[in-house]
């Protein structure tokens, strides 16, 4: 009888052109409701169904962007099950709508290595960039982004000779590539009936600061939920803090949410142009956020593009320490 270990790649284990997928995911009710109960998202078109259909002409309700976006990233872990930290996000396009009962389907490439510079008294770690690429059950493209997250190796004194330049890695996101993605046929009449702020409200590098925080809760039903399977957001003793790490993409979520409080007549999310983790976020945080317009561009079928930039803070303990733990920067469609 032969004994099999199950456990994540370390570093020394991955080669440039290694290429994994994951069960495909089919978006039901459930997993829209659950989304909404951890972020009270507003924005309107996933929360009603009319609208959605009047819109987007589909008959089946418009998935939020971001879980869909989760689900994907939830997808690609099977590199990064002994993630140590995940560094950065780049070139996400949105190219087409999930709807609900849409499958989707994630292969992940590895497409840059690059180990860290040996420490003394540190165990050697090093950075694989991914590539992802997310079809839907028509075969069609559905999310295409890079991330990079920290993986340890398995000889603490390891020298790989891993030096590739991940400065080069993931497409930029041009305002051409985001008006390319937009949905062409969506009718946005019902959308003008709507009150509160439109894309115009606010001028260019105008700086919002929303007030309501919201306590991190629920972190590793998240990323069960979404197939994530870094251990270090279900298991503290792997945690180099000795507490779970919170999944960067529930920071990501309420970070968006506070937004919709702001800007409540957003359509879509369309792109993240960069998206970088600046510290862990744990569970009991109290995050909040802050952003700026920097770009508006108007659209044929109504409504602007926006390119925004936001800022993501976790304050914890007592007396209270907030810290600076997300930089991104996203564009959205806003009528």
């Amino acid at each position: 009888m032969t004994t099999h270990a199950i456990s994540g790649p370390f570093f020394e284990d991955f080669q440039r052109g290694l290429e994994f997928d994951a069960p495909a995911v089919t978006i039901n009710a459930g997993h829209a409701a659950w989304h909404q109960a951890l972020f009270a998202d507003r924005l309107r078109i996933p929360l009603d169904h009319h609208a959605s259909s009047a819109i987007t002409g589909a008959p089946d309700a418009m998935v939020h962007p971001l879980l869909a976006i989760n689900i994907a990233i939830g997808q690609s872990t099977w590199a990064s099950q002994r993630v140590k930290a995940n560094l950065f996000y780049r070139g996400l396009i949105l190219h087409r709508s999930v709807h609900l009962g849409d499958t989707l389907y994630t292969r992940t490439k590895v497409v840059g290595l690059r180990q860290n510079k040996t420490q003394a008294n540190r165990a050697a770690t090093g950075i694989v960039a991914l590539e992802m690429t997310t079809t839907n059950q028509h075969g069609e493209t559905v999310l295409h982004f890079w991330r990079c997250p920290m993986i340890p190796c398995r000889d603490a004194a390891a020298c790989t000779g891993h030096d590739d330049d991940l400065d080069q890695i993931g497409a930029a996101v041009t305002p051409e590539k985001v008006i390319a993605a937009l949905p062409t046929h969506w009718n946005l009449a019902p959308a003008e009936r709507w009150l509160g702020w439109r894309h115009n409200a606010l001028a260019i590098d105008d700086h919002v600061v929303v007030e309501a925080r919201d306590t991190v809760t629920s972190a590793p039903e998240l990323v069960r939920l979404s197939l994530n399977m870094a251990m270090a957001h279900t298991d503290s003793t792997v945690s180099y803090l000795g507490e779970r790490l919170v999944f960067g993409g529930h920071t990501i979520f309420t970070c968006f949410a506070q937004i919709t409080r702001a800007l409540p007549n957003l359509l879509t999310l369309i792109a993240w142009e960069n998206c970088d983790h600046l510290a862990p976020v744990l569970e009991g945080d109290l995050l909040r956020t802050t952003f700026d317009i920097r770009e508006r561009v108007p659209v044929p079928e109504g409504g602007a593009l926006l390119r925004i930039t936001t800022q993501c803070y976790a304050a914890r303990g007592l007396p209270e320490a907030e810290t600076a733990v997300l930089d991104w920067t996203f564009w959205a469609w806003s009528a």
